[in-house]
């Protein structure tokens, strides 16, 4: 006998678990892309002008993706190692809000930076990205569409200083330079000038070096821009652990991409719940509560503030709130 599920204030029983694999095998995928897009650009209006850390006009992204483990038993059209399956989720982070802006999901062995082919440019934004994304012919794409890039630079990059500017080694910078590329490949993709930032962090003894196309920032911001990427990092393990992607109801490369859309679509309901309710609690208090009320008549802002109740007070997962 199917198990059954029990949630949203119902008090018998709901749908049964292969009722939702039919459902989430039969429907296209692109019909929940298409309602968390709606959902994207209602939540980015509502975050617009939300603090982030940087006293900063420009949009900034971070980009990053995390790999979801599947069974390859299950999932066969999946590979991913010898004998695991998985999918690849790439995100675009809007910072200000923590609000996903784009979402594509590939197979676990497709490169991360491919993903830079296919992502929706806004001129004049701040994209922040890890040394996954190091691909010279693309940054310089990048570079010609009018945006801007932080991406952290490998030890082996080869290159030519054309200019040394002025830092404060104090805050942890060592060397603000104006470069260019002198690889063999390189130096015929990225043709234009570049900027590279030598930061050394005390905290945990990293030497990290950044290369961007941003030649107006001061050299402090563009490090803690690169600091501000690990919110993409909070945002996997939020949706991870809170909306239960690591169990799917369906076998289908369709139910995989429509559950994990439904999830993303879930986070930004929760994020509009909370900017439009003016709600102090966190995202997960709020996900809480309307799992459990959703379908009863009391009014969410008064379920939400008059529920008293203690979270896990496990430490592991002070890092997941996004929203203090």
């Amino acid at each position: 006998m199917q198990p059954r599920l029990y949630h949203m204030g119902f008090r018998c029983p709901l749908v049964s678990r292969n009722t939702l694999a039919n459902a989430n095998e039969q429907r296209d995928w692109r019909i929940y892309a298409d309602f968390a897009q709606t959902l994207i650009a209602e939540a980015r209006a509502l975050y617009a002008h939300e603090a982030f850390g940087l006293a900063l006009e420009e949009t900034v992204f971070a980009l990053d993706s995390t790999v979801i483990d599947l069974c390859l038993a299950l999932f066969p059209w999946a590979p991913y190692e010898r004998s695991k399956a998985a999918v690849k989720v790439h995100t675009l982070l809007d910072l200000r809000g923590s609000i996903p802006s784009y979402i594509h999901i590939s197979g676990a062995r497709t490169s991360d930076v491919s993903v830079l082919d296919h992502l929706p440019l806004q001129p004049g934004a701040i994209y922040v990205m890890d040394r996954g994304y190091i691909h010279f012919k693309r940054l310089y794409a990048l570079a010609q569409a009018a945006v801007f890039f932080v991406v952290r630079t490998r030890s082996n990059m080869k290159f030519r200083r054309r200019y040394s500017h002025p830092v404060d080694t104090s805050t942890g910078l060592r060397s603000d330079q104006t470069i260019v590329l002198t690889g063999a490949d390189s130096a015929g993709d990225y043709p234009a000038p570049a900027r590279r930032i030598h930061f050394f962090d005390e905290e945990h003894g990293r030497h990290l070096a950044f290369l961007t196309n941003h030649f107006g920032l001061p050299a402090l911001v563009v490090a803690q821009l690169y600091k501000g990427r690990w919110r993409v990092e909070l945002f996997f393990k939020w949706i991870k652990q809170h909306l239960r992607i690591k169990a799917f109801y369906g076998r289908s490369a369709n139910a995989v991409k429509t559950q994990i859309r439904i999830a993303v679509s879930v986070y930004l309901l929760i994020a509009i719940l909370k900017k439009r309710l003016g709600l102090r609690a966190d995202l997960y208090r709020i996900l809480q509560v309307a799992s459990i009320t959703l379908f009863e008549k009391t009014p969410l802002l008064q379920a939400v503030e008059s529920t008293d109740f203690q979270l896990s007070p496990d430490p592991a997962l002070n890092q997941l709130n996004l929203f203090d």
